[in-house]
Parts: C-alpha cells; sequence; structure tokens
C-alpha cells in the first residue's frame, strides 16, 4: 500500500494514462478524484474502483482552463475525502496542423488545456498542500516538450512550458515540503493514438522506431507517476521522468 492515506486528483482521469494512475493509486491505498469532461467514463471508472475498494473513489467533472471551476473541484474533493496531497495534471490536448495554418483560437485552445490547466491545478491545491506540510505535483509534458515536432507548434509549445513551469515551482515550493516533478510519456497506446483496425505489429513499427521498438502501454506510464506521488521520491523534485522507451536518447537508426 505505497499510497496509503495519500488523497489524489487526477486529471484526464477518465481514460488512458489518467485512469491507469486512478487504477493503480486506488489499489495502492489512495482516495481518487477522477477528475475528466467525460462523464460516462469517468463515472463507470469510479464504480468500478469503488467495488473494488469501497470508498476509495469520487468523480469530478469540471473545465481544467476554468479557475473558478478548480476552485469548486478541490471543494469538493476536500469535503469527500480531505486535503489534497497529490496532484496528476495529466489532462491535455493535441491539435495536428502546420505552423502556417495554425489559427489563433486553435492555439489558445491548446494552450488553455495543457499549459493554463496545469498552472490552475497547481495553484488550486496550493494552499491545501502547505496546510498539510507537504505534497506531491506530477505534471505531464511529453517527447515533444524536449524537442520541436512538425505539425505540433501548439502541442509542443505547451509541453515545453510545463516542464518550464514544473522546474521554477519546484525551486518555489520546495520549502513548503511540496514537490514538483515531469513524467514524459513517450508513444503510448491510448485513445489518442487509436487507429481503427491497426494490429500490434503496425502499431510498433508507426511508433516505435526507437529502442525499445514498441509503444508503451498506459500502466507502464503510471508507474512513474506512482513513485513520484509515493513517500519512495521524497527527494525528487524538479525532475524530468521519462518514460518514453528511449525515443529522446537520439535519433534512430535508418
Amino acid at each position: 500500500m505505497r499510497l496509503q492515506d495519500k488523497i489524489a486528483l487526477i486529471t484526464g482521469g477518465a481514460r488512458g494514462i489518467g485512469a491507469a494512475c486512478a487504477e493503480m493509486f486506488a489499489r495502492e491505498g489512495a482516495k481518487v478524484a477522477i477528475a475528466d469532461r467525460r462523464a460516462d467514463e469517468g463515472q463507470s471508472l469510479c464504480a468500478e474502483l469503488n467495488s473494488k475498494v469501497p470508498g476509495s473513489a469520487i468523480f469530478v467533472e469540471f473545465d481544467i482552463s476554468n479557475e473558478d471551476a478548480w476552485a469548486k473541484a478541490v471543494t469538493d474533493v476536500e469535503s469527500s475525502f480531505g486535503k489534497i496531497n497529490v496532484l496528476v495534471n495529466n489532462a491535455g490536448m493535441i491539435r495536428v496542423m502546420p505552423f502556417e495554418k495554425t489559427d489563433v483560437s486553435t492555439f489558445k485552445k491548446v494552450v488553455d488545456t495543457n499549459l493554463l490547466g496545469t498552472f490552475l491545478g497547481m495553484k488550486a491545491v496550493l494552499e491545501g498542500m502547505k496546510e498539510a506540510g507537504g505534497g506531491s505535483i506530477i505534471n505531464f509534458s511529453s517527447v515533444q516538450g524536449l524537442e520541436g515536432r512538425e505539425g505540433l507548434a501548439a502541442y509542443s509549445s505547451t509541453k515545453f512550458g510545463i516542464r518550464g513551469l514544473t522546474k521554477t515551482t519546484a525551486i518555489e515550493l520546495g520549502p513548503y515540503g511540496i514537490r514538483v516533478n515531469t513524467v514524459i510519456p513517450g508513444p503510448t497506446r491510448t485513445k489518442m493514438t487509436e487507429r481503427p483496425g491497426w494490429t500490434d505489429e503496425q502499431y510498433n513499427a508507426a511508433y516505435g522506431k526507437y529502442p525499445l521498438g514498441r509503444m508503451a502501454s498506459a500502466s507502464e506510464v503510471a508507474n512513474v507517476a506512482l513513485f513520484l506521488a509515493s513517500d519512495e521520491s521524497s527527494f525528487c523534485t524538479g525532475g524530468d521522468f521519462a518514460a518514453d522507451g528511449g525515443v529522446s536518447v537520439g535519433k534512430p537508426r535508418v
């Protein structure tokens, strides 16, 4: 029970890596708040977790780019479980288009979801974590937060920004016992990467041209978040924790 007595809020928790985090955290003893705009999937997962560990999960539906919505969500979680001491900023969106064709509206939408949403989440839990004497904030970046990629001007900008936000706040919040770290996933099998009719071989051929030669499962990435949420990572802050199959080590052989 590596997360016994922890209270975690996980954004984008209804499916993919967020759902894998929620399942793993609940299994390891945490009380979990699943935050998502996909109410049906979020409530279904919540019911599933509670069937296995009664009282382990609640679902909160809100817009992570809205400051007032964050304040209400945190209040709702605290009224159910108590002060949040683990925040997983996992929710995000991607838009693939050339920079020349990226309009202001699209760019702002990606920024508001990925970067502003992360900022607002951290602000919303800050006072509670300070009162509790510390906590762990886990922000999800991407390998596109380490290097650029064609067609991902908006997405890559936000993922670089999340890393900068993480490192700056790690410096400022460390004295309060609040640790802030970044998880950097590589190609992962989720709804976002789903291609109808594709076989495992096709996925690995398209996404796995790197040292390990395959995509990750959501649980492999969630394992890194579990470590950062637990007291095992008590001396880790401001770090980039890659679960990318070697994507970031260099270019593949041709």
